[in-house]
């Protein structure tokens, strides 16, 4: 008989889901080396643009307004069939212009609609995918993302979450890509690529200052621009520039009292102009507020109606208040993103998933992202040949692995493995917690065929301890769930795991901790316990994953992309949770730059995990770091004055397994600067035999090494003392070497 699930929502939660549902219902990119080595030709652009233009002047001014607004959501669409996706907007049969369809799909495809047969692969959580640092497997994630969507009739696929993690109690973190805005730019680009190489439109959301659930509808994201530039765009900037992604979804939030989605500064002036952006902006799901300043300000798209953006805007042109000029600009935008990815000549065809090739790249993904966080006395890989008994406690583990809850949902074949399941239909299909079936007990008996292994549910830690004491190894499988649209009101574990974690180490020595999780927990057992696996939400392969890190026959290589505080006072955001702000509440990034790993290195705050932490079962050494300019090693550091650098060293796996590195690069900057004590600037990730060796080389680019200069407003290197720094994390760094710019 299993537990019954806990269903963790607060009082303060539940009032701001309830508040969601009610708002929702009312230049060309280079390809990446880590892409196709050989792209098929791209379609020039002058020929896009002919395409476009001649599909724009068939229109008439009614056709214009039916491609710029949505016109039903989760398959609920008023006058006709959809592909059942989360929004719909009807194409224009009579010049070849098809359905936009469009799908949230994070962590795969997701079915808000609750169409019947829909099945689709259960991938791990996005903070999973940023825990890889590995660019090729971002692309491979997105390119299955891809696939699914087109396999399922959908063309356009919200996969590229991005939002930084300030607030590591935000509702969404797990869906997001971490904390460090470097990192996640270049997770999110590859992943984009992916997605657009099997011709669907891919998203990049939600842009900007989206880093609170509870309060997102009615809060304002008070942030300074160089803050502004440097960490909260700076992810997006580097998602759009190299991923080629051809469209941008706006947030429900405000920016410095601006609602996002009519913020001309952050559209217009930034993002198409700085960047030169050529896709289409759309609004999240009842996120536009006006017509005439929304879309003068540069919005193309309202989801999930034409509240705004149909009647009111076909009056608002033809009256002058928006230019006739603008609405072109609105649709252009989109037809000429509909031809670039091929989705005009390679339109969907609904066809089966293969979930079997499915689950092995969700299997692959998860056995690069799971950190492992703590080892100590060997305590892993476990060894099946002497292992008699097991003891594994807690999260539902006979059976199945923990997902995050909201939009993102993906609904396995079968649904939850742990009833209740969730519920089907509407735009928050999973307001439950879901569980995937993927079983632990099932997993570890696999792979210790010889072993006792005993199932305990965790909710009495008197006998959990028990059977940890008789047993040759305890294993404890935790969660902490997160919900979009609400806040975490702690980053402690729930329902009493703390104790529970603390009993079972007490009875047993060899205690193993796997968490389920999508943020940072806090961990008062620490340091009762040897060994601690960081799972993440691993997906519907996640038990296999897990029990072939477990035993060894994958070597762990994810590092993390956010940091692990010892206590929540040690936050930049403070001990106060955001689930308490007012419904109206100003957010005040009053901390600016000093967000993340760069805030604890600043104030001289240790962690209990750093930014960039992991552990192998191999040991890895780094030699001869060399800093060059424009191609040249430096003869002299003092001489160093180019504007791009590279940087080179040697990295050797020196222990006795085969093992995968994700060597860091971090910079610190003059004093004069302002800047925290260092960012990351570069990383590459290294699969090397036992007693292998590599000489790496990473190229960084300028605008690494340079500030935002609000006075100029442009990127500016200041000239002084520069230090690059390579290790296994922020806080391991092995090689170091100064630099002077002039």
């Amino acid at each position: 008989m299993h537990a019954r699930p806990r269903i963790l929502i607060s009082i303060s939660q539940r009032r701001a889901l309830a508040a969601g549902v009610a708002a929702l219902l009312l230049v060309v990119p280079q390809v990446p080396s880590w892409a196709d080595p050989s792209p098929a030709p791209r379609t020039p652009e002058s020929v896009i643009d002919i395409r476009a233009d001649q599909l724009l002047s068939q229109l008439t001014l009614d056709e214009k307004i039916q491609l710029v607004h949505g016109a039903g959501i989760c398959g609920l669409f008023f006058g006709g069939p959809t592909a059942g996706g989360v929004g719909f907007i009807p194409g224009i049969d009579r010049l070849g212009i098809p359905d936009l369809n469009s799908n949230d799909g994070p962590v795969g495809v997701a079915n808000c609609a609750g169409r019947p047969d829909a099945q689709a692969t259960a991938l791990p959580a996005g903070i999973a995918q940023a825990a890889t640092w590995n660019q090729e497997s971002a692309f491979t994630v997105g390119a299955l993302i891809g696939r699914e969507e087109w396999q399922q009739g959908m063309n356009v696929a919200y996969a590229g979450a991005l939002n930084l993690a300030r607030e590591p109690r935000c509702g969404r973190t797990f869906e997001y890509l971490g904390e460090d805005p470097f990192l996640a730019g270049k997770i999110v680009a590859a992943k984009l690529h992916g997605v657009q190489s099997e011709h669907v439109v891919g998203t990049i959301k939600h842009y900007a200052g989206n880093q609170i659930e509870t309060h997102r509808m009615t809060s304002s994201s008070n942030i300074d621009e160089r803050t502004l530039r440097e960490l909260y765009l700076r992810g997006f900037e580097i998602g759009v520039k190299e991923s080629g992604v051809r469209s941008v979804m706006c947030a429900y939030n405000k920016v410095n009292e601006v609602y996002a989605c009519e913020d001309a500064h952050l559209l217009n002036d930034i993002l198409k102009g700085d960047w030169a952006f050529k896709g289409w902006v759309l609004s999240d799901f009842g996120a536009t507020h006006s017509t005439v300043l929304a879309a003068n300000s540069g919005l193309d798209e309202e989801q999930f109606v034409g509240a705004f953006f149909g009647p009111a805007l076909e009056a608002a042109v033809q009256s002058g208040a928006v230019p006739a000029s603008r609405l072109d600009d609105m649709v252009r935008r989109k037809l000429r993103s509909m031809i670039e990815v091929g989705l005009l000549d390679h339109p969907p065809v609904i066809q089966p998933v293969d979930l079997d090739a499915g689950a092995e790249v969700a299997q692959r993904a998860e056995e690069e992202a799971a950190v492992l966080l703590k080892n100590e006395r060997h305590t892993l890989p476990l060894d099946a040949g002497k292992l008699r008994s097991i003891a594994l406690i807690g999260s539902h583990a006979d059976v199945a692995v923990l997902s995050g809850g909201g939009s993102s949902q993906v609904i396995p074949p079968g649904g939850s493995a742990v009833p209740p399941t969730c519920i089907l239909f509407g735009p928050f299909n999973s307001v439950c917690q879901l569980w995937m079936s993927s079983s632990p007990l099932q997993s570890l008996q696999a792979r210790a065929p010889r072993a006792q292994i005993a199932f305990d549910d965790g909710t009495n830690p008197t006998s959990a301890a028990a059977l940890a004491a008789s047993s040759d190894v305890a294993i404890v499988f935790a969660n902490q769930w997160e919900l979009e649209g609400a806040d975490l009101d702690t980053l402690s574990l729930p329902d009493g795991q703390d104790d529970l974690i603390a009993r079972v180490a007490g009875a047993n020595p060899r205690t193993v901790v796997v968490l389920e999780n999508g943020s940072p927990v806090l961990m008062p057992w620490i340091d009762e316990v040897p060994a601690v696996l960081e799972a993440w939400y691993p997906g519907i392969r996640g038990a296999q994953a897990i029990a072939a890190l477990l035993f060894g026959d994958v070597n762990p290589s994810g590092k993390l992309p956010i940091t692990f505080p010892k206590s929540e006072a040690d936050l930049p955001t403070g001990a106060t949770p955001p689930t308490v702000y007012g419904l109206t509440n100003e957010v005040d990034y009053a901390e600016g730059l000093f967000m993340g790993y760069r805030w604890y290195d600043a104030k001289g705050i240790e962690p209990l995990f750093p930014f960039g932490h992991g552990l192998s079962y191999t040991d890895f050494r780094y030699r001869n770091l060399r800093v060059s300019s424009d191609g040249d090693e430096e003869r002299d550091e003092r001489k160093g004055t180019s504007r791009r650098l590279r940087v080179t060293f040697e990295l050797a796996n020196v222990g006795y397994q085969d093992g995968a590195e994700v060597a860091q690069i971090y910079l610190r900057l003059p004093a004069a600067t302002g800047e925290p004590p260092r960012r990351l600037v570069g990383f590459r990730k290294v699969a090397l035999r036992a007693g292998e060796r590599e000489r790496l080389t990473v190229d960084l680019d300028s605008e690494s090494l340079a500030i935002w200069d609000t006075a100029t407003a442009g990127w500016r290197i200041v000239p002084g003392k520069y230090q690059v720094s390579v290790g296994a994390s922020s806080r391991d760094l092995r090689l170091s070497r100064d630099l002077f710019i002039r």
